[in-house]
């Protein structure tokens, strides 16, 4: 079960990373994109576009994201983007 605070958390994490994919992706345009649509079968970012949006993670969440991590669980949607994000957060807080 998760806490309020993990749901915040998830919530900012969600927002942020919207908010980077449309300022830099769709020119600021919010088209409206679902954020558990596939963001490259959807055409919003390609290949190259996914290693801007590793290192805004990287920068912007102070993860370390290593290249076994590069597959489309973890990548593949605005929501397990995010989802990604917290558990390499879980797992830097418990080292």
């Amino acid at each position: 079960m998760r806490t309020v605070t993990t749901e915040t958390h998830l919530t900012a994490a969600v927002q942020d990373i919207r908010t980077f994919i449309v300022d830099n992706f769709l020119l600021g345009n919010d088209s409206g994109f679902d954020n558990a649509e596939s963001l490259l079968e959807s055409g919003v970012i390609d290949s190259t576009g996914i290693m801007h949006v590793v290192t805004f993670l990287e920068e912007r969440f102070g993860i370390a994201i290593e290249d076994d991590d590069l597959v489309a669980d973890n990548l593949e949607s605005v929501e397990r983007i995010a989802h990604f994000v917290e558990r390499k957060q879980a797992i830097k807080t418990a080292a």
